[in-house]
């Protein structure tokens, strides 16, 4: 076993996601070794004394002259940016909706790459500065290009989805809306969440889930749970709007809390069945890619636009 993970205890329920999701992404094939990870084209940059990567998409449509809004798209443990940004594929939104979109490269643990989603604790994988990390391609970028600092947005699948949370979390002042897919809160994220603004949120989960159940599990959030977290802090609706359509013999329930702080709103998608997948599902005609740009992008720093 990795030296970074024998030389830091980790909690029961922790270890036991790793074991789940090393075990799951064996069967499948889908990890990526320190000597597979290959992101052509992807701008280095050195922090905290480690190069680090990050893919980057500019739409033929900017020009500078205006500032424009900026999504983060964050893989999961074990993926590469350049395999999430083919799964995940958001670059023909950027095009029509001109803004900036990032798929960054996390970094590697005994050849996986992972994001550190938690306080610098022992819930996290390494002693990588992922929010550092975070900050420094956010600044490295709006070096370059006109960036709409109050449209910054945070998406992610998996342990991408559990850092897009814990952005919102610990570094609210930067992020103006997230979204989750096949991810959750820790409960060390959800325990010690402070934003500092009302956060739209939206979350895609399966209900057959077996590498981050729906229902929760040691040290991880039921979604349910992580639902009541986003709605109590932005004091949306306790009852939500529901609506139900179905893709491919796929039953999909979406919940719309609204009327919250700033008039942000809360989401959920809930898939019946769904795995543990960046979901390829359509909605009243709009797929996983869309549900989520549609949605954070009518929110900034101050709420609803």
């Amino acid at each position: 076993m990795d030296t970074l993970l024998m030389s830091r205890p980790f909690s029961k329920g922790i270890f036991s996601l790793i074991l789940m999701v090393l075990f799951s992404a064996i069967l499948h094939s889908c990890f990526k070794k320190d000597e597979d990870i290959s992101n052509p084209g992807a701008i280095s940059l050195v922090y905290d004394g480690l190069t680090r990567e990050y893919l980057i998409h500019i739409p033929v449509a900017y020009d500078g002259s205006t500032a424009v809004p900026i999504m983060f798209n964050f893989h999961g443990y074990g993926g590469s940016a350049t395999d999430h940004q083919n799964s995940a594929d958001m670059r023909g939104l950027s095009e029509s909706e001109n803004f900036i979109l990032v798929y960054p490269q996390g970094a590697l643990l005994n050849g996986f790459p992972h994001w550190n989603a938690g306080l610098d604790s022992p819930e996290n994988k390494s002693t990588v500065d992922d929010f550092g990390f975070f900050e420094a391609m956010l600044d490295d970028i709006g070096n370059n290009y006109n960036i709409d600092l109050d449209r910054v947005y945070v998406c992610g699948y998996s342990n991408g989805g559990f850092f897009s949370y814990s952005l919102a979390c610990y570094h609210s002042n930067k992020i103006a809306a997230l979204g989750s897919v096949s991810g959750t809160m820790m409960d060390e994220t959800k325990n010690n969440c402070e934003p500092i603004h009302p956060t739209a949120m939206i979350n895609l989960h399966g209900t057959s889930d077996n590498v981050v159940p729906y229902g929760g599990g040691e040290g991880l959030s039921s979604i349910d749970n992580v639902l009541t977290y986003w709605i109590n802090y932005n004091h949306t609706d306790q009852s939500p709007i529901v609506s139900s359509d179905e893709h491919n013999g796929t039953t999909i329930e979406h919940y719309a809390y609204i009327n919250g702080d700033s008039s942000v709103s809360v989401e959920h998608y809930k898939i019946i069945g769904g795995d543990h997948v960046w979901f390829d599902i359509s909605f009243k005609g709009a797929n996983t890619n869309q549900l989520i740009w549609d949605f954070v992008s009518k929110y900034d720093q101050n709420g609803l636009r």
